[in-house]
């Protein structure tokens, strides 16, 4: 949870004011106009209205998705935090919800977790019910003001009705702070093989790690990461699980860090690292930072909690600290990746995390605009397209050389590629409309590294929307997340192949339908 600077801000008392008028409100669609603004995204989570940020709180509970979001309700620029919510039967279908928590006394709410406490350790249930509880960052701004290092504390809030109201511990903050400037953003999961809650924060260059009984006191047990991976900006978004290697009964922990500055292409990104964890200690022989995503518009990104099948499901801020507040949106600003599975892949004696969207993303899919096509070796097609600014494009190849590119009738584009000499994937949005708002935003292209790829014969799939593009290779081994603004909808599909043996098979665009609007 990155901090910006705005010019006005609201004090707490000025906006728990408005809490009582506020949490009722929760705006349905009237019309087919709704969720129809310039660069609306139609498949992705997007708030209603006003400023959203990083993913908070992703927990599944009682056939419900939860999606806490850090939230201004009163701009569409960066403001005091709260924390905005939304839910989901199969993660791409969203109802609104109120507000879940507003500043106190306490400070703003910036980021945090929440679990599913199914035994009442922490007794905030009286009924036999399992509470939802949160953990969250306060940021107290009298305290960031007066110059001192202690303004970010970690409190807690319980819910005893599936989050549809909350109510916050008596005893906060549940963590105080003792000098650390950048204390925040706590990942909280059940332990199993310890039978304790295991608290994950970040503190400036590092990850402090915490154990519990009751959620409610805490005690500090490890450090991780000094001497490991990126380091160009502040730590942030932490979070810890145990995935098995894919197609084994080997088993590994991964530990996710955010980080703003300092990720490969610019400005904010996201680095994991896989290890082992004894419920004390997080270790891993890996030093140097390996990244989820290689675009420039996924951060922050965390996963759920106490998901049905035991899928780790990851949701990541489609957006950048390098020009977030900047993007041209009027009614709202800021979505939502597609949420994806995580999977970790073992490649030629290496471990790799691989993040690919979920099923249920694929049940968007209706009308075929393009079915089987091929194109061979040294061969070029054009394709125009209408509706392919909100469509899956899938390919299958063993083709290392090849050149994909959007275009619109003003001659914007965007260009994919893959290049054998230089190993590397390749997202340009340089020439892709709206780019002049802030300087970093089109300045350069975006360039992957071709991790060692699992099949000779790879699958490409790339999900447009009206405002963003995610390109996943060979199952996510490889992906790339931009944002994008056209001033006209791409309709044109031009395929090179500059492979001089190798086909393109099977490529297929199909048509993504609203989640927002009826068919």
């Amino acid at each position: 949870m990155q901090k910006l600077i705005i010019p006005i801000l609201l004090c707490c008392s000025l906006v728990s004011c408005k809490q009582e008028k506020q949490q009722n409100k929760v705006v349905q669609p009237e019309n087919e106009k709704y969720y129809t603004e310039v660069y609306r995204p139609q498949f992705h989570f997007s708030p209603e209205e006003k400023w959203m940020n990083d993913p908070n709180g992703l927990v599944y509970n009682d056939g419900i998705f939860h999606l806490f979001y850090q939230y201004y309700p009163e701009d569409i620029v960066w403001g005091p935090m709260h924390w905005g919510h939304a839910v989901s039967k199969d993660m791409v279908h969203w109802e609104h919800k109120p507000i879940a928590l507003y500043p106190d006394e306490h400070g703003l709410i910036f980021s945090g977790s929440a679990v599913v406490d199914k035994n009442n350790t922490s007794c905030f249930a009286k009924n036999g019910e399992s509470p939802l509880v949160a953990a969250y960052t306060y940021h107290l701004m009298e305290g960031e003001k007066a110059g001192k290092n202690d303004f970010q504390t970690q409190g807690i809030a319980y819910s005893l009705d599936n989050g549809e109201s909350w109510t916050k511990y008596e005893g906060n903050p549940a963590i105080g702070n003792d000098g650390i400037k950048d204390f925040r953003d706590p990942k909280v999961f059940w332990h199993e093989a310890s039978q304790k809650w295991i608290m994950a924060l970040v503190a400036g260059d590092h990850a402090k790690f915490y154990q519990s009984e009751d959620l409610k006191e805490w005690e500090h047990i490890s450090d991780f990461g000094k001497n490991h991976g990126a380091h160009g900006g502040v730590w942030e978004c932490p979070d810890l699980f145990q995935l098995k290697v894919e197609g084994t009964d080997e088993e590994k922990w991964v530990l996710i860090i955010s980080i703003n500055p300092g990720a490969p292409n610019g400005g904010s990104g996201t680095q994991y690292f896989i290890g082992e964890f004894d419920g004390t200690k997080f270790t891993t022989d890996q030093t140097e930072a390996k990244w989820l995503d290689y675009g420039t518009d996924n951060y922050a990104g965390v996963t759920y909690n106490n998901t049905p099948n035991g899928e780790r499901i990851f949701i990541g801020w489609m957006s950048n600290w390098d020009y977030a507040r900047d993007t041209p949106t009027e009614k709202w600003r800021s979505a939502m990746t597609v949420p994806r599975n995580l999977s970790l892949q073992k490649v030629e004696e290496d471990y790799f995390l691989a993040n690919y969207p979920l099923a249920s993303v694929d049940e968007l899919m209706s009308a075929n605009l393009v079915e089987n096509l091929e194109v061979a070796s040294g061969e070029t097609k054009s394709l125009q397209i209408p509706g392919v600014h909100q469509s899956k494009i899938q390919f299958r190849t063993a083709s290392k050389d090849f050149r994909l590119t959007l275009k619109n009738a003003e001659g914007e584009s965007v260009e994919i590629a893959m290049d054998s000499k230089s190993k590397s994937l390749l997202l340009d949005r340089m020439n892709s409309g709206k780019v002049e708002f802030q300087a970093e935003f089109g300045n350069k292209k975006h360039h992957a590294p071709l991790t060692p790829l699992k099949n000779e014969l790879y699958e490409v799939s790339i999900l447009l929307d009206w405002s963003s593009i995610e390109v996943f290779v060979d199952g996510g081994l490889v992906t790339l997340t931009d944002q994008i603004f056209p001033n006209q909808p791409f309709n044109e599909l031009i395929l090179e192949n500059l492979d001089s043996t190798q086909a393109i098979q099977n490529v297929s665009v199909r048509k993504m339908e609203s989640v927002w609007r009826s068919k």
